[in-house]
C-alpha cells in the first residue's frame, strides 16, 4: 500500500465523537517521560535511596510519590517504540516483532546491524563459532498499524480507540514514535485520539529551544522538528514547557462540557539532544556540574515542573478528586550518550548499563500511579511490565467486555494499587529482547540481548556470544556476579521460559550470516 492510500483512512475505522458523551468515568493522566532513568528523581523506587537519587531538583514528583503506589520493579522496554507501541496494544515487544525504534522512513530498519557484527569470543558453551558474523533480524520496521494488511507491521486495536468509544476526550501531547512515515500508525487520529498537538513519526526533537522554532527553520529543518507548536517560535519557550501548556489548553474543552479526558503528556524530555532549560540550568553548573550533565540535570526539573504544573491546574479546577495519574518512562536512562556529561555507563548506578540493554539499567523504570481515594500509598515490588498499562488503563476507565484483534500479554495492575481483585503474581514471568546493534560501534552490554526475570530471577542470554548468565536480583541488584554455573537447574529452566516465549510469538532473532540461519535460541546452546 503506497502513502496515498492511506489519506482517507479515517472513513475506514469506527467513529466516535468527540463530544458529547458524559459517562462519569474518571479523568486518567499518562505523563510518559524520555530516557528518564530509575535513579533521575528523589523518588526512592528502590530499597534506598542512591547518591544518584540526590543528583536532581524534583520537588513534584517526590509530591506524586507521596500519595501514590510506587512499583519498584516496574519495567519497560529497552528503548523507544517498543516500550509505547506495546502501551497502546497490550503486547510484549517481542510478541509484535517491534524490537526497535522505528524510523521516520517507511520501510526503513533503524538498527546499526547493516553489514553484520562480529561475535565476540564465545565464553559460553553455545553452537555458534566465534567469528560468525549476526545481521540484523527480520522485524517489524513500521510499527503499529490500526488496519491490516500494512508490511512490516503488527495490526492491532488500540487502547485509546476503547477509551473514545467509552466516551472519553483523547489528547494526545508530545512524543508519538508508534510508526514510520507514510503508514496509517503514525497518525495519532488513527489510534482514538481526538486532539494530537506535535505527536509525528519523530523519535527526538530536532530543537528544544522556541527561538529556533524547535527546528522549524530553513536551515535546521529536517524530520525531527517539531510540530504544532507556531505560537511560541521566537520565543525563549523550551519545549517542554510548550508542550505543558498546549496540554493545559486542550483540557478545557472536556472539562468544560464535563466530559471525561484521556490525557497521554509523553514529554520529548529527556531524550537527546541535550540542550539546557535555561530556566534552570545555571544552578546546577554553579553546583560544579559539567555543561552535559547541567543541561541534563535542567532536562530532568523542566519535566518536573511540567508535572507539578499538571497537578496544580487539576487542583485549580477542582478536578483533583476524580483524576487518575499515572507518571512511568519509555526506558531506562541514556548512559552511553556523551551530551550528558559526566562518567560513562554509571548515570544509572546502581543499575548495570542504561538505555538499549537488557540489563536493568535499560528497562528498569519510575513507575508512579494514583487513583483518588482508592490508592494504597506506599512501595509496591510485585513486578509489572509496560504492556500491563493496556489493560490496567481500560480497567481504571471501566471499560468492560472489549475484545481484541490481537493477543494482550498485559495484565491490569490496578489491584495493586487499590487492593481491591487480584492482580498479577509476583512469580510471573517478564520477557525482555533486543535482537539489535544498537549503534555503528560496538557496546557489548547492550547489543544483542534477550532477558527474563522471573520473582527474584533473572538470566540474561548474551546472543553474540552465545551464553548465559543468571543474576539474584534481590542480593545483586546491580548484577554484578553471575551465578549460572552454581544454579544450572534454574539456568535451565529461564532458558526454557524465555524460549518458549520467543517461539511461541515468532520473535525476531538476528541471522548468523556464516550459516544464513537466525541465532540459536537460550535452551538451545
Amino acid at each position: 500500500m503506497k502513502g496515498k492510500a492511506f489519506a482517507g483512512l479515517a472513513t475506514l475505522l469506527p467513529l466516535v465523537s468527540c463530544a458529547d458523551r458524559t459517562q462519569g468515568q474518571p479523568n486518567i493522566v499518562f505523563f510518559l517521560v524520555d530516557d528518564f532513568g530509575w535513579v533521575d528523581s528523589s523518588v526512592q523506587y528502590g530499597d534506598e535511596l542512591y547518591p544518584n537519587n540526590l543528583r536532581f531538583n524534583t520537588p513534584n514528583m517526590q509530591r506524586l510519590s507521596e500519595r501514590s503506589t510506587v512499583f519498584g520493579n516496574a519495567y519497560a522496554c529497552p528503548v523507544s517504540t517498543p516500550t509505547r507501541t506495546s502501551i497502546m496494544t497490550g503486547m510484549n515487544a517481542a510478541h509484535t516483532g517491534i524490537t526497535n525504534w522505528t524510523s521516520v522512513v517507511r520501510d526503513t530498519p533503524s538498527d546499526a546491524t547493516g553489514g553484520g557484527f562480529w561475535m565476540a569470543e564465545n565464553k559460553g558453551s553455545g553452537n555458534a563459532a566465534a567469528g560468525d558474523l549476526l545481521a540484523r533480524p527480520d522485524w517489524n520496521v513500521n510499527g503499529i498499524s490500526p488496519v491490516p494488511g500494512v508490511p512490516h507491521t503488527q495490526y492491532a486495536n488500540s487502547m485509546v480507540q476503547y477509551l473514545k468509544d467509552a466516551g472519553y476526550f483523547t489528547i494526545h501531547v508530545g512524543k508519538a514514535h508508534w510508526a514510520s512515515a507514510g503508514t496509517p500508525g503514525v497518525n495519532p487520529y488513527n489510534h482514538g485520539f481526538c486532539v494530537n498537538i506535535a505527536g509525528t513519526m519523530a523519535g527526538m526533537p530536532r530543537d528544544y529551544s522556541g527561538k529556533d522554532n524547535y527546528g522549524n527553520t530553513r536551515e535546521r529543518w529536517n524530520d525531527f522538528a517539531v510540530q504544532n507548536l507556531v505560537e511560541y517560535y521566537g520565543t525563549e519557550t523550551h519545549l517542554t514547557e510548550a508542550l505543558t501548556k498546549e496540554a493545559l489548553k486542550a483540557l478545557d474543552y472536556p472539562i468544560r462540557h464535563k466530559q471525561p479526558f484521556y490525557l497521554y503528556l509523553a514529554s520529548y524530555a529527556t531524550h537527546t539532544p541535550i540542550q539546557a532549560d535555561e530556566r534552570f540550568a545555571q544552578k546546577y553548573r554553579d553546583a560544579g556540574m559539567d555543561e552535559g550533565q547541567a543541561a541534563y540535570a535542567s532536562l530532568v526539573e523542566g519535566v518536573d515542573v511540567s508535572l507539578g504544573e499538571v497537578l496544580d491546574f487539576l487542583d485549580e479546577k477542582g478536578i483533583a478528586d476524580n483524576t487518575i495519574v499515572i507518571f512511568m518512562t519509555d526506558n531506562g536512562g541514556n548512559s552511553e550518550n556523551k551530551q550528558k556529561g559526566g562518567v560513562l555507563h554509571t548515570q544509572n548506578l546502581p543499575l548495570r548499563e542504561g538505555k538499549g540493554s537488557c540489563y536493568e539499567g535499560g528497562i528498569r523504570v519510575p513507575l508512579m500511579i494514583y487513583v483518588p481515594g482508592k490508592t494504597q500509598v506506599g512501595k509496591c515490588n510485585v513486578p509489572v511490565i509496560c504492556e500491563d498499562m493496556f489493560p490496567t488503563i481500560l480497567d481504571m476507565a471501566g471499560v468492560k467486555g472489549w475484545t481484541a484483534v490481537q493477543q494482550v500479554d498485559g495484565q491490569s495492575i490496578l489491584p495493586l494499587v487499590t487492593g481491591e481483585g487480584k492482580g498479577p503474581a509476583e512469580e510471573r514471568p517478564l520477557i525482555f529482547h533486543y535482537p539489535h546493534k544498537w549503534k555503528p560501534y560496538d557496546l557489548v552490554d547492550i547489543d544483542f540481548l534477550s532477558a527474563v526475570r522471573l520473582g527474584d530471577w533473572k538470566l540474561v542470554y548474551r546472543i553474540a556470544q552465545g551464553s548465559l548468565e543468571l543474576y539474584n536480583l534481590k542480593e545483586d541488584i546491580g548484577e554484578t556476579v553471575n551465578v549460572a554455573d552454581s544454579h544450572p537447574e534454574i539456568t535451565r529452566q529461564l532458558a526454557v521460559t524465555l524460549s518458549d516465549s520467543l517461539r511461541a510469538w515468532h520473535s525476531p532473532m538476528p541471522v548468523v550470516v556464516q550459516t544464513g540461519l537466525p541465532a540459536p535460541y537460550p535452551d538451545e546452546i
